[in-house]
């Protein structure tokens, strides 16, 4: 059932939904990924990470929205449930327990490459197919490569 009619043709919006779902699993997980960490992290350099993971945390959620309410807005309905999430994510197993502050930076940079190069695929993927998500898509790709020089800079 479609509530809402999309502008694109069938071909475009199967490529455009794939990649909008694609990126709101993978941003969801990030958001929890860093969140578990900002929980977890210890050791001298605790307030600085601490905080830092929480400004990825609120980029990935107002991303994910943004993404989201795309979807919605092509007649996609998104699905950010946590058993999709687990199933789509292309970001590894987060270990639990407390995580010293240099390994808890590096575990966040290798979420985010994974999630830039997934991203980076996915605006490769709708450029012919919907120039406005690869708009969004881009811009999403741009603050995530920010967050991801900002913690390689931490153990520079």
């Amino acid at each position: 059932m479609y509530v809402v009619k999309s502008p694109l043709s069938d071909a475009d919006l199967k490529t455009v939904a794939e990649a909008l779902q694609g990126a709101l699993v993978d941003l969801i997980d990030l958001s929890l990924v860093a969140k578990q960490i900002h929980w977890n992290v210890v050791g001298p350099r605790f307030r600085t990470v601490h905080l830092q993971l929480d400004e990825v945390v609120t980029s990935a959620r107002a991303h994910s929205d943004t993404v989201a309410e795309r979807a919605s807005a092509l007649g996609v309905p998104p699905d950010g449930r946590a058993s999709t999430v687990a199933v789509g994510s292309g970001i590894g197993a987060t270990a639990g327990g407390w995580i010293r502050d240099a390994e808890a930076v590096e575990a966040l940079v290798d979420a985010l490459r994974a999630v830039i190069g997934r991203m980076r695929g996915r605006v490769a993927a709708t450029a012919e197919a919907d120039p406005v998500s690869q708009d969004i898509l881009i811009g999403i790709t741009a603050d995530l490569e920010k967050h991801h020089w900002m913690f390689q800079a931490e153990n520079g």
